[in-house]
């Protein structure tokens, strides 16, 4: 939902009045998490999904890294033309959350998976169902349902939640954009993502990615964010007069609490591609304030980000968010490669 303000509205607005005149939360009974498939985080528009098929072949490569891991195997295609099929499945946290490791496959394994073909037929790319070794391992693509421990105090382990609408794979078509912004969006691609370059956006795009985030309380002084796969934590002082260091791209984030709600404001950003919302850059001149806060009896996370940016908005805008929660684990430290980075462009996909 976008909600937008003009500069004297947002100048005068408490952070108390933003979640009303934003309109409420929706706030309904969690029943469960909803299923994170591969149709879920990207579009694999290359991929035809009524066309399922099974091969049989030998692993030649394993690629356990980001964006998305890839799995190369030699294999008949269709004119029993042995082929090398590129498999692309997940990034590595998803992988983990459904049983697979690093140490899965290795080349030379004999395999047979199920997976949707590509839509050109003469094209060696595969998504996938189910994979199994020839010791009789079978790999599964379906999430692995765990134990979970509700959060009292927002810490915790949390993942996106297609609840609050569709993955956020292109440009917003009704942000108030200035002109600069409007010739980004007009001329937005997926190759623009700066994921691709290993680079990584700040918030409130980097709240938006479909990887989890880890919140914690290493004191009674701060509240640390933590990013699945990027090595840049944000750290919310819970001291508004706290000094702030050098721009980053997380930017100086303060905090106060107001009843159970986390409410926090950042500032003091660098220009950042993608840094206000998929094809839609940030300037030094962005202001965040967000609102985090638990429903669901401490199994769900309801976030509010009101953004302004004049360089690229002529008005704010707020966004509500959705996570839910997920089985505490630790964060998974993967490497990212241009190699991943190009397979992941050559997938067709759609982008976060």
């Amino acid at each position: 939902m976008l909600t937008s303000y003009t500069k004297s509205e947002l100048r005068n607005l408490n952070p108390l009045d933003a979640g009303s005149r934003a309109g409420k939360f929706m706030r309904c009974v969690f029943a469960v998490l909803v299923a994170v498939t591969m149709s879920a985080h990207h579009s694999h528009s290359s991929l035809d999904r009524k066309n399922i098929q099974t091969h049989k072949g030998t692993v030649t490569k394993y690629d356990w890294r980001m964006p998305h891991v890839f799995i190369k195997a030699m294999a008949p295609n269709a004119a029993g033309e042995v082929v090398e099929y590129s498999i692309e499945v997940l990034h590595p946290p998803a992988m983990i959350e459904r049983g697979w490791s690093k140490d899965s496959l290795k080349p030379g394994d004999q395999i047979t998976w199920e997976g949707a073909a590509d839509k050109n037929p003469n094209r060696p790319f595969s998504g996938l169902n189910w994979l199994e070794k020839s010791d009789g391992t079978r790999l599964e693509m379906e999430k692995q349902n765990a134990a979970l421990q509700p959060s009292t105090d927002l810490t915790g382990l949390w993942v996106r939640d297609l609840r609050g609408g569709k993955p956020h794979y292109w440009p917003p078509g009704d942000w108030p954009y200035t002109k600069l912004a409007q010739e980004l969006v007009d001329n937005f691609d997926e190759s623009q993502n700066p994921q691709v370059s290993c680079q990584n956006p700040g918030p409130p795009k980097a709240t938006l990615l479909p990887y989890p985030l880890k919140i914690s309380r290493p004191d009674e002084k701060t509240v640390v964010l933590n990013y699945e796969l990027r090595d840049r934590p944000r750290v919310i002082h819970l001291d508004r007069e706290h000094p702030a260091g050098e721009p980053s791209v997380n930017g100086h984030s303060v905090g106060w609490f107001e009843g159970k709600t986390l409410v926090v404001e950042s500032t003091n950003f660098v220009a950042d591609r993608w840094g206000l919302h998929t094809g839609v850059d940030s300037s030094e001149q962005k202001h965040l304030l967000e609102r985090y806060t638990l429903s669901d009896d401490g199994l769900a996370l309801e976030i509010q980000m009101i953004v302004t940016d004049p360089v690229y908005l002529t008005e704010a805008v707020t966004i509500d968010y959705f996570m839910a929660k997920i089985a505490d684990r630790q964060l998974v430290e993967v490497e990212c490669t241009l190699e991943n980075a190009r397979l992941y462009l050559e997938a067709g996909l759609g982008t976060d």
